[in-house]
């Protein structure tokens, strides 16, 4: 039978790349968006495109109820990946911003979790794949609620793991680095929303720093970065693969601070990570 799979954030990047790639290899892809006009988009291109809001857990119920509707019932695999970012030294992010991130970043994830469960335990298999990041293994400045997420998502995925040893549902975390994707560009209107840097007593650095990196045009790569199809090589792995592994890093940058923070100590990965 044609296996099928929910995949979240697929307005562009990884999810867009991660769901045209799948369905090219027969599988039943739902590819889901939080706005209806990429979900219209989505579906020109000859996917499904159930409209889920990873903030919006009535959202999320319909999204699943359509998708059994259209499997009889079944769902083979998960892929929570979208997400967002709000840049900004945490001395100056309002706890309302944290509370708007999590929102998406970490509680409909679980929601996600939650509501497909029961799905895999009734047909006795299935996989959940969690998109964290090396930003949830190491943190870096400016990044802080972007990165408390990440490493939410490692805690809740790896207890998960353990706590399903004892089914045939494989709990898996995808790791990318840095990727060639909009999360910059989408983080500029929770930026302006939250952060009114001006006012900050790190002005300056924001002025030196953060800003010229959201808003100057991007000519080139980042250093290391990847297109959004190495994510996808990953995830065919996890999926296809007879004996997953708990985690599949992407980049090199998450294959250097894997190690790092293995070996390091707590004083040493912080300066190296305050000369990056």
């Amino acid at each position: 039978m044609q296996k099928s799979i929910l995949i979240t954030g697929c307005s562009s990047g990884i999810g867009l790349d991660c769901a045209k790639t799948l369905h090219a290899m027969g599988w039943l892809v739902f590819a889901s968006c939080r706005k209806q006009d990429d979900c219209d988009r989505i579906e020109g291109l000859g996917l499904e495109s159930p409209r889920l809001d990873h903030a919006d857990a009535q959202s999320i119920t319909e999204a699943l109820a359509y998708i059994t509707h259209k499997t009889a019932g079944t769902l083979d695999a998960v892929f929570n990946n979208g997400a967002f970012a709000v840049p900004g030294a945490l001395e100056d992010l309002p706890t309302d911003a944290l509370r708007s991130i999590y929102e998406t970043n970490v509680f409909g994830y679980h929601e996600v979790v939650r509501q497909v469960l029961p799905i895999m335990r009734a047909q006795g298999h299935g996989r959940v794949l969690n998109c964290s990041s090396v930003l949830g293994l190491v943190v870096l400045p400016w990044r802080g609620a972007y990165c408390s997420t990440k490493f939410a998502i490692e805690a809740l995925t790896d207890t998960l793991r353990i706590e399903m040893r004892d089914t045939n549902i494989k709990i898996i975390l995808i790791e990318p680095g840095p990727i060639g994707t909009k999360i910059r560009e989408n983080s500029i209107p929770h930026f302006e929303k939250w952060v009114d840097w001006k006012k900050s007593p790190r002005r300056a650095q924001y002025e030196l720093g953060l800003i010229k990196r959201l808003y100057k045009p991007k000519l080139r790569p980042d250093a290391f970065e990847l297109p959004a199809s190495a994510v996808t090589a990953k995830v065919i792995r996890a999926l296809e693969s007879p004996d997953p592994k708990p985690r599949y890093y992407i980049t090199t940058p998450t294959h250097v601070m894997g190690f790092l923070r293995r070996i390091l100590s707590t004083r040493a990965m912080d300066w190296v990570i305050a000369r990056m």
